[in-house]
Order: C-alpha cells, then structure tokens, then sequence
C-alpha cells in the first residue's frame, strides 16, 4: 500500500517547478485518477523509500546514476493501458517531459535521466505475452523482457522461435523500436522485420492499431528510434520456423608471432556473410593476460539451424581455416542455444529466462558499420590499441543472408545489402568515480577515431540500440531537423527525413521526445 499512500499523503500538497512551468501536483495526480479507469495509478517520488532502487532497479549502466544525478519528479508503473493513455493526456496537459522505460538497457542512459525536470513511465509491469503457436504469431507487450518471451515461446512450441536479441534482460519495448538483432539474423532478419502489428498510445491519448495509426506510423515505429512517436504498449509479432535440432560451438584462437589470428580474423569477413543464412558465426575480440603476455583472443561464436552431420561440410567448404571439428559441436534446441548463447548454464532449468534482475555496470559502447573487410594491417593496428585497453571488447556480427534481400526503406532501420558485418565496441569497468569514466571514455574514442578509415562513410553509419552521445544531443529533445542529421543520418540514413515527417505529422509539439529522438520541426 505505501505507492497509494505517496499517491494520497506525500505529493499532493506540493507543487515542484519543471522546467519553466509550475506544476500543481495536486491537479496532476487527479487528472491522472481521472482519465485512468482504474482510478489509481502507483507512482512514486523521490520521498518514498522504495523510490530510488525502483529507478534503479532496470538501469544497466550505472555511470549515468551518481549523486548528483536529477532525480526524476515521478516514476509511474502502469499497470494497464488506461494507465497509461492517463500518463500521457496529463504530462502533455501539465508540460512535463517524460521518460518512456521498459527494460532500461539505453547504452546512454536516455530512458533514465534528463538535464531537465521529468517523470519516468516504466512500462515493467505491462509484461504479458500471448503465443498463438497454430498461426505462428504472438502478442506481446513492452515491458517483457526477451527471455520471458522466448521462454513462453518454448512453452507452446519446440520448432518456433524470433529473431531477436542474445541478452535475455533486455527489454522488448526498446529492442524493437530500435530494431532488434541477434543468432537468426542472416535467416529471418531484425525482431522489427517480423512485427506485423502494435499498439501505440498516441500523443492525445488514444490506441492505435496498425490499421488506425496508418502504414506511415507503423513504419516509423519499427526502428525508428525509441521514445519518438508514442508509448508503444504491445507488438504483434511473426514466429519463425527452428528445427529440433539446432548445432553451437565456440572456437578460441591467441595471438601469436605467426599473426595467424590476424589472417583467420581477415578470412572471416571475406566468408562470414556469404555463408548459408542458417549459420551465424560472431567473432569477438579481447585482450587476455596482463603486461608483457598480454595478448589478443579472437572467440568465434556460432549457431547453425541443423546439426552437425549438416554443419560441418558447410564449414569445410565456406570456412576450412577455422578447423570445425565434431568434437567442437554441442546439439541442442533453440532455446538451449539462447541460454548457451547468453553464458548461461544451458543444460539448467528454463526458468532463468524469467529472472528479471538486471546486472550492473559502467560502461560505454560504440558501434560501426563495414562495407569491406578491414586489411589485415589495419587489424593489427586495432590489436594494439586494444591491449591498451581495460577489458574492452570488439564485437563482429556478420550480415548477408536475408539481410541482402530486404530493402533499406522497407523500415527505417537501413543497414542492408552491401554491408557485410557490424561492430560493437566496448568497454567496461567497475571503479566508480569520474577519472576511470573520463579514462575508459578517452580510450574508446581514441580507438573509434582510429577505425574510421576502415567503416562505412558519407555517413559513418551507426546503431540507434547502441545510443552514442557523441554523435551529438539536444538539451530537452529540442533538435530541429538540421541538428537531428548529427545523429539521424548515421541511425537511419536517407530514411532519417521520412522519419521527421512522420513526426511532424503525428506529434507536431514534440511532446515525446529525448536527447536522441526524432524531431518534429523544421523540416519543410
């Protein structure tokens, strides 16, 4: 009962001042109870004792959480969707800034924090999830995290599964406006390709549909940046065929003064992409052992869809270099494979694709783009500058398969034929304190800045799900259309200026918006 009493005794006797406006709590929470059918709505402030580990609880990244932070002035839990139509009716009616939530993953910490007064609408408890496995669909709802997802997808069915993210805590609300990617890429491509209809709570309240919101808006909301167009609350999505059997491995390789790492990391971007769009293979690069035996590891992460007997003649023929063995091969289902896939234990239980409790750290990441393989000199060049670094990580995804087929305007998300594999740099730390994040952040950009000449260019294309401040922020989500190419054109390229139309049309105040969102003026 202590959200109800905040409701009833703490905040409604006070006004506080967002932004330039003075907002009168009390009218606030009894529009809220107003327009919400429910009549209550649990919402909490910086006086609840619960306060400030619920706004911690999701945030992944702590770096963003110091105590210096602004608080948010309220963080809303909705529990239904008229909680959240309110939500929105009376932020837009009193002018305060909010914040949409699901699973807390933002790389930047956008969903989380403001430099100006805002509230937090956490959409965590809007988490259910409907499998429909005869017609091979599902409903589920923003606030579901993908483990919960694929676990009741592996409830209904042994041969379905979604194309979507590797780490189970991320939330689906933010995955899939951002696009979504993970092992089933090559074959199905993004989640975002394979949501086939949604519901939005728009900017005056009301649900929509994909039939009432109009091809334009469901457009937009497949990867089209989070927090720019509404709240969505639930996704329809298409589940994909997996066999029975599905086939993993991971193969370990060490830097050595024969620099055949080098070579076999340089073969594989010739190969990775071209290979059948049932085999997924990740190359991840790290340093390993510390001072003079610090070297380079190369991990070389794989998921066939069929098993071994069909794997390895693929790999004999397509990638010879990397050596695949049967004895290197573990056979599984697919849902095996997510948890094998997350570094969890995959022969335990099931249930800890349930278990909501995010991980903490600092961190900073990157992304990039890549036409054609980096040279083999180049490699050698990021090896070293990674051995500078403290437990970063290169991360190589291969593109190609379905990824060649599915046109660049089909949703906003861009990054199509052409380009052959995309990379998430890294790093992370555990020291607190604003040295060790001006050190680690100095280090990441010193070693983007040098694999500029070997990524895309005119733009140097970027991932809107791994959020990069660097590419430049508007205070209060106050970009025009020219300041939102800074960083519009890198997430989306020549889809960025359709994205600001639609904008302009269906949220012309820009009342959803962040330091990375879509903006809704100046484009005409």
């Amino acid at each position: 009962m202590e959200r109800y009493s905040i409701l009833l005794i703490s905040v409604l006797f006070f006004s506080f001042s967002l932004g330039t406006t003075s907002i009168d709590t009390g009218k606030f929470l009894e529009c809220l109870k107003l327009h919400s059918k429910t009549g209550f709505i649990p919402i909490y402030t910086p006086n609840s004792s619960r306060f400030s580990s619920i706004w911690t609880s999701t945030v992944h990244n702590i770096r963003f959480i110091t105590s210096t932070t602004l608080k948010p002035e309220f963080i809303i839990l909705p529990s239904d969707e008229s909680q959240v139509q309110a939500s929105v009716i009376c932020s837009k009616q009193h002018g305060i800034l909010m914040k949409i939530r699901s699973g807390g993953h933002d790389y930047e910490g956008l969903s989380s924090i403001s430099d100006v007064s805002f509230l937090i609408l956490d959409l965590s408890n809007l988490r259910s999830i409907n499998v429909d496995a005869e017609n091979k669909t599902a409903w589920v709802q923003s606030g579901a995290l993908m483990g919960e997802l694929y676990y009741r997808i592996a409830e209904k069915s042994k041969t379905l599964g979604f194309p979507a993210g590797v780490c189970p805590t991320v939330g689906v609300g933010g995955l899939f406006s951002g696009g979504g990617y993970g092992t089933l890429l090559r074959k199905y491509g993004l989640a975002a390709d394979n949501v086939i209809d949604a519901q939005i709570v728009d900017v005056n309240g009301k649900i929509l549909d994909r039939e009432s919101m109009g091809e334009d808006l469901f457009w937009a909301i497949r990867g089209g940046a989070p927090g720019s167009f509404g709240v969505i609350i639930s996704w329809k999505i298409r589940l994909v065929y997996v066999p029975p059997t599905v086939t993993v491995f991971r193969i370990e390789k060490l830097l050595r003064d024969d620099k055949g790492l080098t070579s076999l990391v340089h073969r594989w971007q010739e190969v990775a992409h071209k290979l059948p769009p049932e085999l997924f293979i990740r190359a991840g690069i790290a340093p390993v052992g510390t001072n003079e035996r610090r070297t380079i590891k190369a991990s070389f992460i794989s998921l066939f869809l069929g098993d071994t007997k069909k794997l390895l003649p693929v790999m004999k023929e397509g990638f010879p270099e990397l050596g695949l063995e049967s004895k290197d091969c573990i056979e599984m289902s697919w849902i095996r494979s997510v948890l094998w896939y997350a570094g969890m234990p995959y022969n335990g239980t099931l249930d800890v694709l349930l278990n909501r409790t995010q991980s903490k750290r600092f961190a900073k990441g990157k992304s990039d783009y890549v036409k054609t393989p980096i040279p083999v000199v180049a490699l050698e060049g990021a090896w070293k500058i990674l051995k500078e670094g403290v437990r970063p990580v290169m991360t190589m995804n291969p593109y190609g398969g379905i990824m060649d087929e599915i046109a660049e305007t089909d949703i906003p998300f861009p990054h199509r034929s052409g380009t052959i594999l995309q990379i998430q740099y890294l790093t992370i730390w555990t020291e607190p304190g604003p040295e060790e994040t001006e050190r680690r952040i100095d280090w990441m950009r010193k070693f983007y800045e040098y694999m500029a000449p070997y990524v895309s260019k005119s733009p140097r294309e970027a991932y809107v799900n791994y959020r990069d401040i660097d590419l430049g922020v508007s205070r209060n989500g106050s970009a025009n259309y020219l300041q939102g190419t800074a960083w519009g054109s890198k997430y989306f390229k020549n889809n960025y200026k359709r994205l600001v139309q639609v904008k302009s049309r269906v949220d012309p105040e820009n009342f959803f918006r962040n330091e990375q969102s879509i903006p809704s003026n100046g484009l005409l």
